[in-house]
């Protein structure tokens, strides 16, 4: 984190990119009226992701920088298979075995974070006869 301050937006613009690679700097509303900038445009680039989670965490908030790092894991996923990683961790929407699929589909895709807090999460819910 050395050399950087936050806010990243602020401070950091030009080094702050969307997932399609273009810096902050190029997301504009003209752009957006001129077609140039596309909703792909807008996703959040999970490096970005990262580093905001750096400064919660040296900012003493652990658990935002967990909630960040599992964002940037997240944020290589389509939005349709995020949704349905959230309606399964619903109490009583899916068995164990469901969220054990889920969190391997997870760890495939690179979110051994997000893997975890699903593994914690179904057997909180077997746990407490939520789920079996």
């Amino acid at each position: 984190m050395a050399g950087l301050s936050y806010p990243l937006g602020e401070h950091h613009r030009s080094e702050v990119r969307a997932q399609s690679g273009r810096a902050a700097d190029e997301l504009t509303v003209e752009g957006i009226r001129d077609g140039r900038i596309t909703a792909a445009d807008a996703a959040v680039d999970p490096e970005t992701l990262r580093r905001q989670a750096d400064f919660a965490a040296a900012g003493g908030n652990p658990q935002l920088a967990q909630n960040l790092r599992r964002g940037a894991e997240l944020a290589t996923f389509a939005d349709d298979d995020v949704l349905r990683f959230y309606d399964a961790l619903r109490p009583g929407r899916s068995s164990a075995s469901e969220l054990e699929a889920i969190a391997a589909e997870l760890e495939r895709g690179g979110a051994a974070l997000c893997a975890a807090l699903v593994r914690e999460a179904a057997a909180q819910y077997v746990r407490r006869g939520l789920i079996s």
